[in-house]
């Protein structure tokens, strides 16, 4: 896992490797995408399992907010690609050497989100139960 290339993304260029994007610009520099947009790097590696450890990897840095110190910049914040690739190559010697805690603590992760994604949902649903108890009712 310690071997990924970081690139900054050109739009319209695709890949033949496992890869994920990061976003590199405003304030949600360093969340992980599926996805690319204008603004991102790209990380490819050689194996599907270690992107999808390394993703999970950075995806934990963003919620724990480790990118926030490097963002620079007084208009647009944004990341460097050093100052991410130094970030994500501290995470992934500090991963290999405690494995299996990191593995068990991105499972704990991983259920928390699910549950907030619940939540979520039903909220959703009781403000359209809100709305159609008002308009029945006018």
């Amino acid at each position: 896992m310690s071997n990924f290339e970081i690139k900054t993304h050109n739009v319209g260029r695709t890949y033949t490797k496992p890869h994920f994007f990061i976003l590199n610009k405003g304030l949600n520099s360093g969340k992980p995408l599926e996805n690319p947009c204008p603004n991102c790097f790209v990380i490819a590696v050689s194996t599907e399992d270690e992107r999808n450890t390394l993703f999970y990897l950075c995806y934990s840095l963003f919620l724990g907010r480790y990118f926030e110190p490097y963002l620079k910049g007084s208009v647009i914040l944004f990341i460097t690609i050093n100052d991410c690739l130094k970030l994500l190559k501290t995470a992934c010697i500090k991963h290999i050497n405690n494995k299996s805690e990191s593995n068990n603590n991105l499972k704990k992760v991983l259920v928390i989100e699910e549950k907030e994604n619940n939540l979520k949902e039903q909220l959703k649903l009781i403000n359209q139960l809100k709305v159609a108890f008002i308009r029945a009712n006018f």
